[in-house]
């Protein structure tokens, strides 16, 4: 019978992709715990979806947030190896977001997420990614990551995942979305 577990783990220090060891608590573990929470509300987001295109393009969001987390995790004589995080893959999510934003409409102001289950868990896993961006910034500041792309990568996912959220409401309501100021008549 396999093991799922190694108590390598229970000192309180986790490894990372080269030599050496961290604590659990470290910003880089930190940062990886977010990324793979953002993983995981992507998920829940897919599962919700009616529409197969849109599951398929969380699926590939998924897939590239791996790539970006074997980044995150490199030490960095390490983080060569891992590099996949570029200036295609930053292309490539722009002319994403500028092809749905061509089909939504702007707000004008905050939105109030839940007018949909499925635009609900996109917003949570939009919110979960701005919180992944401040701990890569903090990373890239600290020296502990040098790729700036991913970063950059992290802050258009963010304004995709925003797009999509109106992509999405305006597919399953064809309204507005709530506001978080009402508006005066």
């Amino acid at each position: 019978m396999k093991k799922f577990y190694t108590r390598t783990g229970d000192d309180g220090k986790t490894g990372i992709l080269g030599e050496g060891r961290v604590g659990k608590y470290d910003l880089r573990m930190e940062a990886l715990g977010t990324l793979d929470e953002l993983s995981a509300a992507l998920g829940l987001a897919r599962s919700l979806q009616r529409d197969p295109d849109i599951g398929q393009r969380i699926v590939g969001l998924q897939r590239k947030l791996y790539e970006l987390m074997a980044e995150v995790a490199a030490s960095p004589e390490n983080a060569g190896k891992f590099a996949q995080i570029n200036a295609d893959t930053l292309a490539s999510l722009e002319e994403l977001i500028d092809r749905i934003s061509m089909q939504v409409e702007t707000p004008e102001g905050f939105i109030v997420p839940g007018e949909s289950t499925g635009s609900a868990a996109i917003a949570l896993a939009r919110t979960i990614t701005r919180r992944a961006e401040r701990r890569v910034a903090e990373l890239l500041d600290r020296g502990d990551l040098q790729n700036q792309y991913v970063l950059r990568y992290l802050n258009r996912l963010s304004s995709l995942l925003f797009v999509m959220e109106l992509e999405l409401l305006k597919s399953q309501n064809s309204k507005e979305p709530l506001m978080a100021k009402e508006k005066s008549e």
